[in-house]
Parts: structure tokens; C-alpha cells; sequence
């Protein structure tokens, strides 16, 4: 593994002498927007493994993405070889259909300390309600950010993230959108604790994400990626393209649904992937 291969599968070119906030925020940015956060893999027949080495590969060398326990590893690593104080915690995401946090801990993000402040950096949650900065572990403070408004609460040692939505807008030729927003403007995101994690205290559920039937990931192939305007998102056969603040406070919400032949062009047009085994939505 090579911490400047990583940097071209980034297209990240700039100076990383100093392992600051604003460096951070660069190589962030430039993460997100090269590496899709994608189930592909499931959904194609391929196992997920967990090591850092077959994740260095999926991602580095095979140009694919990968969903939070693969963007995130590769991201730590990252962050590790250049000299940031990161350490990787473990969250529980909110389930909108259940009105409710999982009982399991399902989702991996990262803490980074710069001179005493500590950051949470997470590129694996995808879609619309991806960071696309560092945000300061702060409790009640709004951090507005290109996507929207995120920001953390905090009660007894667990921490909540949140983000305050957006409204969508959604031109008459395209398909309406299924999932009605919840009442409110407020959508829950996960809960984590500051207890530091290991990798393989995932592999359980690296395991588990793969062989459930019931869970989204096994029911939904999914791959997003970030742009600088917003976001691409394919879920099944739906293709989805999201401008962040089309108009004061709007989001443009452009929705298609894709042939079987048009699957495999687009997942190349918009997120270089070129798939090994044939996907099946």
C-alpha cells in the first residue's frame, strides 16, 4: 500500500506536509467525490472482506467503492500514514421506518484531534446526508455545510448527529419521488459513543450486512457519489441527480429510471466503475 497511489486514485495533488485542519478538509473532499459509496459488491456476487488489504485493492487499485466499513478503513489508514491523531468509533443509525436508532452498532466513522479539537470525519454514509467537511464535535451548534445544516447532540455520552433537511424540487418529467419526507425538517442520522473501535470489532457485521435478507443493503443495490454541485445517486434502476441549493434553500432533484443495458454505461459515466461481474439491481 502507498500513500501516493492512494492520492492519484484521489486525484489529490496538493501539499500534505502538515497534518492540519485544512489539509483534512482538501483530502476529504477529494475522498468523497472520487470514491463512491457503493454495495455493488453484494449484489455481483463478491464477498466483502474486511483486511485492509483487500479494501486498498477494491478501492485503490480497482477504481471501486465501497460502503462506510471499506471507505471509512481506507480513509483511516490514510489519515494514519500522514500523521493525524484519528481514531475509528462505531455509531447506530437511525431507521426512519422503525421511527428508531438499531439496537447494533452498524456503522463506522472517524474522530481526528487537531490541536485539541476533535473532528468526526466520516465519508461512508453516502447520499444526501454525506458531510462534506470535517465537523467539530460540538453539542448544539448548527454547521452548515453545502448539503445542508449538520450538527451533533449530545446527552450522557451519546452523541447524535442530525441534519436539517432541505426542501426538493423535482421538474414534472421526472418520477415522483415515493418516500415522503417525515413531519419535520429534522432527519436523525446515527448515534455513536467516543469509545475508540478496531477494525475487527466489525467483522461481525461485515459478515452479518451480507447474509441478513431483511437488511436495505441486501434489498437495494446502491452506489452514490458527491459532486461539487451535489450528489449522483443509482439505487435498483433509479438514477438520481441532486443540485444542492438550486434556488434559496431548494434542491433540484432530477430522477430517472434506467434500462437493464443503460445500468452498466452509467455506472462508468458517472462513477468510473467498470464491474467484474455482471450486477444484478
Amino acid at each position: 500500500m502507498n500513500i501516493q497511489e492512494y492520492f492519484t486514485r484521489i486525484s489529490y495533488n496538493e501539499s500534505h506536509k502538515d497534518a492540519d485542519l485544512q489539509t483534512l478538509t482538501v483530502i476529504f473532499q477529494h475522498h468523497i467525490r472520487a470514491i463512491p459509496f457503493e454495495n455493488l459488491s453484494m449484489h455481483c456476487g463478491e464477498t466483502i472482506k474486511l483486511d485492509l488489504q483487500s479494501t486498498y485493492n477494491k478501492i485503490v487499485r480497482k477504481k471501486r467503492g465501497g460502503w462506510c466499513l471499506e471507505t471509512n478503513q481506507l480513509l483511516f489508514w490514510a489519515l494514519q500514514e500522514l500523521g493525524y491523531d484519528v481514531c475509528i468509533l462505531g455509531g447506530n443509525s437511525y431507521e426512519p421506518a422503525e421511527k428508531t436508532y438499531t439496537a447494533e452498532m452498524n456503522h463506522i466513522l472517524l474522530k481526528v484531534v487537531i490541536k485539541g479539537n476533535s473532528y468526526i470525519v466520516d465519508a461512508g454514509f453516502g447520499g444526501a446526508y454525506q458531510a462534506w467537511q470535517p465537523l467539530m464535535l460540538i453539542s448544539g451548534k448548527d454547521q452548515p455545510q453545502i448539503p445542508g445544516i449538520f450538527r451533533f447532540l449530545e446527552d450522557n455520552g451519546t452523541w447524535y448527529f442530525e441534519k436539517v433537511k432541505r426542501k426538493n424540487y423535482i421538474p414534472e418529467q421526472s418520477v415522483p419521488l415515493t418516500d415522503t419526507p417525515e413531519l419535520g425538517n429534522i432527519r436523525k442520522i446515527y448515534t455513536f459513543t467516543l469509545e475508540p473501535r478496531h477494525i475487527s470489532d466489525f467483522q461481525e457485521l461485515n459478515t452479518y450486512l451480507q447474509v441478513s435478507p431483511d437488511n436495505i443493503l441486501q434489498k437495494k443495490s446502491i452506489c452514490s457519489l458527491q459532486t461539487t454541485e451535489g450528489l449522483y445517486a443509482l439505487v435498483g434502476w433509479t438514477f438520481t441527480e441532486m443540485k444542492y441549493n438550486y434556488t434559496e434553500d431548494v434542491d433540484l432533484v432530477q430522477i430517472t429510471t434506467l434500462k437493464d443495458e443503460e445500468i452498466e454505461k452509467t455506472l462508468k459515466d458517472k462513477f468510473s466503475i467498470v464491474l467484474e461481474n455482471k450486477l444484478v439491481p
